[in-house]
């Protein structure tokens, strides 16, 4: 209710509002009392009159300046009633009718940087206030001189509505009534400099497709979940003594309908064919590329401005939901990529907000990321902070994401990343370390793992920071994996190598050991690898087709048999030819070409023996679960290791030959006598292999080997990698 009133608004009163500088619009605008009536003032650029409905009678408001009206109504129940020139009439509800929707604990939260559901105070919310059913729209734009919702609703006037200021917390609100899910809007900004902005909601639920840039009002409330079974018991598929094998995925590039103008398939179709595909192949979890609101489709996601949006690329809110209650249905896990690591510096994004640098510091030294012509979140603020660790939140609770793969640690957790010596700035100590970003990363976890039962948090951190998968309390960064980008630099490395000079490079296979234990490890071949001029897997490995495909299958078996849950990028699971284009789709023909069907067969069997075989996962984080057999013989590039689970789960040993030589009663220590079944090998007929193998098994006598008290000997087949599991108590 506003204040008490005797007449209507003078004309000086009204020029300001018809003009957009009166300091306080909400002041005025709307029913204020006066006696037993009260004076309502309105403006409406389009009405030639304006009235005021009200208990059934029309009162006629009278222009004061410009669009400007005002008048005496029997009560604060109306409705507007406006007349064109044309005759042409429209009826709405004032939205300055309705008060606050914001509380005064919300303000005190939003002021302390502690508002761990965000996304319930600022945005766009739908909601029913005061007996009407509308939008409130809510923002933080502190140093704003004036903000105002604009959209499809008031000709992207921002004279219309004019928001509220709520105390001292920055935050600007309005409830507008008969405003829906689907209504396009930004925030119209004026600057205490005078400049005006037209700005993206940062807690927005919806976007248009770019390259439009206005945010949209999405109803998020009163999905129907059927996941429960699901949430109650994917803590245990989480844990260090899981099996965890990822298949990464950019939604828009995994499948097109070309005969739809190569449109990405929807949301919908995903949770039929995505989730149905991986989970033919044996895969635990999908992780999606960053799905938040991105305008630039050459950044893949990673340059998102709208933080709390699905990407409408593939259909609303709801049907990301249903991606996601389908893959629980399945029994398969989603994590998403989530950047809070920069921004871009787009017109309608984060950048300068509100005339000032709100969101970023102020210095580029701080607040620019050169290699990417970005920006970088302020972590010090505690309003930014909040932002984001809300939205880690946001995500896991309102779309049951089960965990969140966090990109770029390593630029966030140092000043100088990538930077020369006179381009950064130091922190309180003197170091590079930013401990803003350590503390909020760290709390991240703590909130996700503390509100969330069940999810995992993996970083991407491609550095030696100590700690990073170690709990806060035990002075990490909290996060549940860390990807193992060493392994992979290594590993890639040497298999990219002509096999006659893999002998010298033999160390980097092996020492890959040294630190496989030191954090909770996930081993990715990730999109990263297979762009910018890399190549496809297939196209790293040397030889003809035969060997290319060989030692890609080779490796896959290594990787799979090498301590670390894994990762793989959607095409490089059927060894695609060509590298990833996210303007295109994963090469679904090559799919179903022979050698690249035996790659897809190989990499399902991996996925179910990895599953259904205790030792090649319950400790893939224990030093105890690992015991090389034979790590030195680098003449012939073998590697041979065994893996062990529980103390009544039987060993695997695990023999890579990267050489295209064929070596038969070739003999390996192990730890027990008995039989040892051959469970993979990758040479395998049905995998495009020579089919060279030994039988299906052998069995181990007591000849000594490898300080082992047992040993077998075994046809090692030509760029293959083989599996034995002992079968204890078999004759």
């Amino acid at each position: 209710m506003g204040a008490i009133r005797t007449q209507p608004i003078d004309a000086e009163t009204a020029e300001a509002l018809a003009e957009a500088r009166h300091p306080e619009p909400c002041a005025v605008l709307g029913p204020h009392p006066s006696g037993k009536s009260f004076i309502v003032t309105a403006l409406d650029p389009w009405a030639d009159e304006l009235f005021a409905v009200s208990e059934g009678k029309r009162h006629a408001l009278a222009r004061i300046a410009g669009p400007v009206f005002s008048g005496k109504v029997p009560s604060d129940e109306y409705r507007l009633l406006g007349v064109g020139e044309d005759g042409a009439t429209w009826e709405y509800d004032d939205a300055y009718r309705y008060g606050p929707v914001m509380t005064e604990f919300d303000e005190y939260l939003l002021g302390e940087g502690t508002h761990q559901r965000l996304w319930e105070a600022l945005g766009a919310r739908v909601i029913d206030h005061e007996g009407a059913s509308g939008t409130c729209f809510a923002v933080w734009a502190p140093n704003a001189a004036r903000v105002s919702v604009i959209g499809d609703f008031n000709a992207w006037d921002g004279r219309r509505h004019v928001m509220r200021r709520r105390g001292g917390t920055g935050a600007w609100e309005l409830f507008i009534p008969d405003v829906g899910d689907g209504a396009a809007y930004k925030y119209e900004i004026i600057t205490r400099h005078g400049e005006r902005l037209m700005k993206a909601d940062p807690v927005g639920f919806g976007a248009q497709h770019p390259p439009e840039t206005a945010s949209v009002v999405r109803d998020i409330s009163g999905y129907g979940w059927k996941d429960d079974d699901w949430m109650g018991r994917r803590d245990v598929a989480h844990k260090r003594d899981a099996p965890i094998s990822i298949y990464e995925v950019h939604l828009p590039s995994w499948r097109r309908m070309w005969n739809e103008n190569g449109r990405p398939f929807s949301y919908k179709e995903l949770a039929e064919e995505l989730i149905s595909y991986a989970s033919w192949m044996g895969f635990t979890h999908l992780e999606f590329m960053p799905v938040s609101e991105y305008p630039f489709e050459g950044s893949w996601g990673y340059q998102p401005i709208g933080l709390y949006a699905p990407t409408i690329r593939m259909g609303p809110p709801h049907e990301f939901r249903d991606l996601i209650d389908a893959a629980h249905e399945a029994g398969i896990g989603v994590l998403l990529d989530w950047v809070p690591g920069h921004f871009p510096t787009d017109a309608h994004g984060l950048g300068r907000f509100d005339g000032t640098a709100l969101y970023e510091h102020s210095d580029p030294r701080e607040g620019f990321h050169q290699d990417w012509n970005t920006l970088i979140f302020n972590y010090g603020r505690r309003e930014v902070a909040n932002y984001l660790v809300a939205n880690a939140l946001y995500w896991l609770e309102e779309y049951h994401v089960d965990g969140l793969r966090v990109d770029a640690v390593a630029s966030m957790l140092y000043r100088d990343y990538s930077r020369k010596a006179d381009e950064w700035v130091p922190n309180k100590d003197g170091g590079r370390e930013n401990y803003e970003a350590i503390a909020l990363l760290q709390r991240m976890n703590t909130l996700a793992y503390g509100e969330n039962p069940g999810v995992m948090t993996v970083a991407e951190e491609s550095t030696s920071f100590p700690g990073v998968s170690r709990p806060v309390d035990h002075g990490g960064l909290g996060f549940g994996y860390k990807w193992n980008m060493g392994w992979m630099n290594d590993t890639l490395d040497y298999i990219s190598r002509d096999p006659a000079y893999r002998k010298y490079h033999h160390h980097q296979m092996t020492n890959t050991i040294n630190w496989a234990f030191s954090e909770n490890f996930i081993l990715p071949i990730s999109h990263d690898e297979i762009v910018h001029g890399k190549g496809s897997m297939l196209e790293k490995m040397p030889g003809d087709e035969w060997q290319k495909f060989a030692n890609l299958r080779a490796y896959y078996g290594y990787m799979w048999g090498h301590p670390g849950k894994k990762l793989l990028f959607m095409g490089t699971e059927f060894g695609q030819d060509h590298e990833w284009n996210h303007d295109s789709q994963i090469d679904w023909e090559a799919a179903q070409r022979p050698m690249h069907k035996g790659v897809q067969s190989l990499v399902r069997d991996l996925n179910r023996v990895y599953r259904e075989t205790p030792a090649l996962h319950v400790k893939d984080c224990e030093p105890d679960g690992f015991q090389w057999v034979d790590y030195t013989d680098a003449d012939q590039s073998v590697l041979s290791w065994l893996r062990f689970g529980g103390p009544d789960d039987a060993p695997v040993l695990v023999v890579s030959n990267f050489t295209p030589v064929e070596r038969s009663s070739f003999r390996l220590g192990v730890p027990e006598a008995g039989f040892w079944a051959e469970i993979l090998n990758t040479d395998a007929a049905e995998y495009g292999g020579t089919n060279a193998g030994s039988m299906g098994g052998v069995t181990a006598d007591a000849e000594p080997a490898h300080g082992q008290a047992h040993s077998i000997s075994i046809t090692l087949p030509p760029l293959a990698t083989v599996m034995f599991r002992l079968e204890r108590g078999a004759s």
